[in-house]
């Protein structure tokens, strides 16, 4: 049968590229180009064949020129901003978005994808407007009402972000993610907990190693919550060791990246960008060791801005290296970066997250892993402040192990095994020992979660004197700031300080015994 240019429509186009039918699909975009060359349609399924294929810059290309033969249709913009947001270029990606919601119509998918985009982004305000749009239009959809729960989460309302977990489940019995993140919303007790499901779910047949995971981490929070903390540590073991299997820490790769990272160090002369109206604040450490609560503590300031975690500089040095690895962040690259002049870096770094800092003189960056670029860093911003989280071994190793890590990065495989994380938390330990001895007092801090719990007000004016910031009570106040918390600890520090979490590790009795011999003389 002739390929009628009739059928050649947006959505029917989307519906056959979604069954992989790409060379068809190509091929009757060219002749409908070639029958009109002003026709959008074509441009546009071209784009998303780009996208589908990586090739993003055509993918940009072609959705632009969409747009210019059609203002009036959202799936233009929308998928040039989804391209600029995979891209992590955030100012594009709301930009684009934005326009698309000017024009929107009544269409669930696109409502549900630019929320999220403007999550990623770090625009979870804007997120939640579009899934609540999304979920008014289609009640079915489960993965709506996650979207919308999550983001609901990262802002703080955990009473409209329950009841949209909920009706996930409503729709859907075994949505895994959405079990993990009810059970993370609050304590349970003997009268709220689902351990009979949740066990159920896990165990029933064909479950995938990510479920596992997520139901795992449900049932073994919920025996914390109850008390039962050696059994909590065996489920914990039980629900990572598909996953495990699955993804293996490769000890010899870490070995090589912390290397690696030590040698940054060195030989990097400070480039001076030109325009530096913002002054960054990096954040590091290993997570769950007190990064979002120093965050929280410092944007509490009137001068300071949070960005949220960002992988802005990691990937900016991986433009400017472009080394042929498939990770944006791995020994290859780092050795390269020493070679590299980091103006580029810098420039490209604050114009990035501009729409992020919002003007403010001061924006915190708090991606744990950045740990690994304190020296080029330095290098890149002449006055840029490194703040380090430090923590006791046990609690850090703990700590890490109880986190559910989004599984779609291998920078987290060493939390799938206790010794694994032993193994890591020593080279942190040495790279941290490292940085002190090279880099300058005045830019660089490690601070421990401890003290700031045990010596609130005390280590608040240590924070904010090496920032260069005059005291304002709210820091202390920063369970009160409204910004959004888009990390495991949204719940937690919105919450005043306690010292409930100190030596916590002490509570799962003898399990831990093969933990503290991995760590040696660390783990004391």
């Amino acid at each position: 049968m002739a390929f009628d240019m009739r059928d050649l429509t947006v959505n029917h186009g989307l519906r056959r590229l979604a069954k992989a039918k790409y060379k068809d699909v190509h091929t009757e975009c060219i002749a409908a180009i070639n029958t009109d060359v002003k026709n959008p349609i074509p441009y546009f399924l071209l784009g998303v064949i780009a996208f589908d294929h990586k090739n993003f810059s055509k993918a940009l290309e072609l959705f632009a020129k969409a747009e210019s033969f059609d203002r009036t249709e959202p799936y233009y913009p929308a998928y040039h901003a989804m391209t600029f947001s995979t891209l992590r270029q955030s100012n594009q990606a709301r930009e684009k978005a934005d326009e698309a919601v000017k024009i929107m119509g009544e269409d669930a998918h696109l409502r549900d994808m630019l929320g999220v985009i403007y999550s990623r982004c770090g625009f979870h305000a804007a997120a939640v407007e579009q899934f609540k749009q999304a979920v008014k239009i289609n009640h079915e959809e489960p993965n709506y009402f996650f979207n919308l729960a999550a983001s609901q989460q990262f802002l703080g309302d955990f009473e409209q972000a329950e009841i949209a977990y909920r009706t996930v489940l409503s729709l859907n019995p075994g949505h895994h993610r959405a079990w993990s993140s009810l059970i993370s919303l609050r304590k349970q007790t003997p009268q709220t907990q689902k351990l009979n499901i949740l066990t159920g779910l896990f165990e029933s047949a064909n479950v995938s190693t990510d479920a596992k995971l997520h139901f795992g981490h449900a049932i073994a929070k919920t025996l914390e919550d109850l008390g039962r903390f050696e059994d909590s540590l065996d489920w914990l073991l039980k629900a990572k060791a598909d996953k495990r299997a699955e993804f293996p820490f490769d000890r010899e790769s870490a070995s090589a990246l912390f290397s690696a990272a030590k040698a940054t160090s060195l030989n990097q002369d400070t480039a001076v960008p030109r325009h530096q109206d913002t002054v960054p604040i990096f954040v590091v450490g290993l997570p769950r060791t007190g990064t979002t609560l120093v965050d929280r503590i410092l944007s509490s300031h009137s001068q300071v801005k949070s960005a949220g975690e960002l992988n802005a500089f990691a990937e900016q040095i991986k433009i400017l290296t472009n080394t042929p690895t498939p990770f944006v962040l791995d020994a290859e690259t780092l050795k390269a970066a020493t070679r590299v002049t980091l103006k580029n870096v810098a420039e490209n770094y604050l114009k990035q997250t501009a729409s992020l800092a919002a003007g403010a003189p001061h924006m915190v960056d708090k991606m744990p892993l950045n740990f690994f670029y304190a020296g080029l860093m330095l290098s890149a911003f002449p006055k840029v402040k490194i703040i380090a989280l430090r923590r006791g071994a046990m609690d850090s190793c703990v700590s890490n192990f109880r986190q559910l890590f989004s599984t779609q990065f291998s920078y987290y495989n060493y939390t799938f095994d206790l010794d694994d994380t032993a193994y890591f938390y020593g080279l942190f330990d040495d790279l941290m020992a490292h940085w002190r001895e090279v880099l300058p007092a005045n830019r660089f801090m490690e601070v421990h979660y401890e003290d700031i719990v045990q010596n609130q007000e005390i280590e608040t004016r240590r924070l904010l004197s090496f920032c260069d910031l005059d005291w304002e009570d709210a820091c202390l106040r920063f369970h009160e700031n409204a910004a959004a918390v888009s990390t495991a600890s949204s719940v937690q520090v919105r919450q005043p300080l306690y010292s409930g979490s100190i030596g916590r590790w002490k509570k799962y009795g003898t399990k831990l015994d093969g933990l503290q011999t991995a760590l040696g003389s660390l783990g004391s």
